[in-house]
């Protein structure tokens, strides 16, 4: 079995990755690469590595008569010179930062241009001509990585930072970068290790009568347990809900759908049957994303266009995260509203009685009890009462998610922790069973791996490869 002695599993001894003891990987060279896109006002080169600073001096002039000795992080303003030809490139601020205090935690420096497509491109190829070599996606971050500054959870989160899109996601970003889900592994962890520790003890000194503790491996699968309930919340934030519109014809769906993206999407008439083909939309409704599509009204229908439209309608449905099923609150319920209730018994629901505008004939608190879904009573046309599905909205995905230590982990994370409970689940079955103590500590020291490979302590070069290689260039 796997012994423990000194913190060690096997050969690989257990480090902290903000330690800097990680698996260094040696990264060759000076880099240098955009990190903001061409075209806006101001566009910024970054280089990192042991050239960055001789580059600097090399095609930079500073202002003034007196140079002097450039001050870490202060920006100084200047022109940008070919050193081949010594024409002007472009007037900038250019700062400097020294190897470990850095982003990278090696020589760094930054360029701030103008953004213009062709300026950006002299100045980058210039710090190239001068021993600089174009940086991969991600390489920055990357670095950071590897020289132990961040772990793996929290250079991850740099790149949700850059592809938020809702406040909610901006939150979660700013949380993992700030180090939540990295605490609450090193917590768990370190409850794990003196688990394991104990472990050990039993076998060196079994006439102490020390075993396994069935509670404490129990204390720590419902750690890891309550941090994969932030898993279906951090897909949300990250990648929107599939939302459906549905109900029956001229119950208010593309006057809903309209509604709430604030403009007029959807055609809106008198006449059922308008929509025939869905209209999918993207929406931010109190942080969460949705993916929301304007189906056809669920009717028979010897249209052939609508028909297929229908036929389109449910094969949403079936694949759709939350469905927002409109009635015309204004009139009795039919065969079909009924129909619907069935069709959508076992797949998330919001009920939007609308049309409120026009006096309710559907009972609002036996809807609700008939059918076990939250209801929600507003007007798509005058706008009242449509932050209540907003709420409902809110709190059905998104309740308790970004509260004070809630953390929204990715996928990657989640099959970690997800192999992280299984093992956990059959060292305690091990310890109930009263199978030795080798074997459950075997099972508990896989646990342990899989919470290292979260923050990145066990990581592969292959898996830290394919993590970077979705960052942007420059970041």
């Amino acid at each position: 079995m796997a012994r423990i002695s000194g913190r060690n599993i096997g050969e690989s001894t257990i480090t902290g990755a903000g330690n800097g003891l990680i698996n260094m990987r040696t990264e060759i060279g000076t880099i240098a690469a955009p990190s903001a896109a061409a075209g806006g006002g101001i566009g910024i080169i970054r280089l990192s590595g042991g050239l960055s600073h001789e580059i600097i001096k090399k095609i930079f002039k500073p202002a003034g008569k007196k140079s002097g000795k450039p001050v870490p992080f202060l920006l100084r303003y200047g022109t940008i010179i070919d050193p081949a030809s010594g024409d002007i490139v472009d007037e900038v601020l250019v700062a400097v930062m020294p190897a470990g205090r850095s982003y990278t935690r090696e020589k760094m420096a930054e360029i701030h241009c103008h953004g213009g497509p062709a300026a950006m491109r002299r100045a980058l190829a210039l710090t190239l001509a001068c021993g600089a070599r174009l940086a991969e996606p991600g390489e920055f971050t990357k670095r950071a990585f590897l020289s132990g500054r961040i772990d793996l959870s929290r250079a991850e989160a740099v790149a949700d930072m850059v592809s938020a899109t809702t406040e909610a996601g901006r939150r979660a970003a700013g949380a993992l970068m700030g180090g939540a889900l990295f605490n609450k592994i090193s917590e768990i962890k370190e409850d794990l290790l003196n688990l394991l520790a104990s472990v050990e003890a039993s076998l060196d000194y079994p006439e102490d009568g020390i075993t396994a503790d069935a509670g404490r491996i129990n204390n720590i699968l419902g750690a890891v347990e309550l941090l994969l309930k932030s898993a279906d919340a951090g897909k949300i934030v990250r990648e929107g809900i599939e939302t459906v519109i549905t109900g029956k014809p001229n119950a208010g769906k593309s006057s809903l759908f309209n509604a709430l993206l604030g403009e007029e999407r959807a055609i809106v008439t008198e006449i059922p049957g308008t929509t025939r083909d869905a209209l999918t939309e993207g929406l931010n409704v109190r942080g969460a994303l949705l993916k929301i599509s304007d189906t056809a009204g669920i009717r028979e229908t010897a249209d052939i266009v609508e028909n297929m439209g229908v036929r389109r309608t449910e094969g949403l449905i079936d694949r759709a995260e939350l469905v927002l099923m409109v009635t015309d609150g204004s009139a009795p319920l039919d065969e079909r509203d009924f129909y619907l209730f069935d069709r959508l018994r076992d797949i998330k629901t919001i009920l939007v009685i609308n049309k409120i505008d026009l006096g309710v004939h559907t009972d609002f608190d036996d809807l609700h009890k008939h059918t076990g879904k939250p209801a929600v009573r507003l007007s798509a046309k005058t706008g009242e009462n449509m932050g209540a599905l907003a709420e409902t909205i809110e709190e059905m995905f998104l309740s308790g998610a970004l509260e004070d230590g809630g953390i929204l982990i990715n996928m990657r994370h989640a099959e970690a922790l997800g192999r992280a409970k299984r093992s956990l689940r059959a060292a305690l079955d091990a310890q109930k069973n009263g199978l030795p103590d080798d074997l459950v500590a075997i099972d508990l020291t896989e646990a342990l791996s899989c919470l290292m490979e979260v923050t990145g302590e066990n990581a592969g070069d292959a898996l830290v490869d394919r993590i970077f290689s979705t960052f942007c260039l420059g970041k």
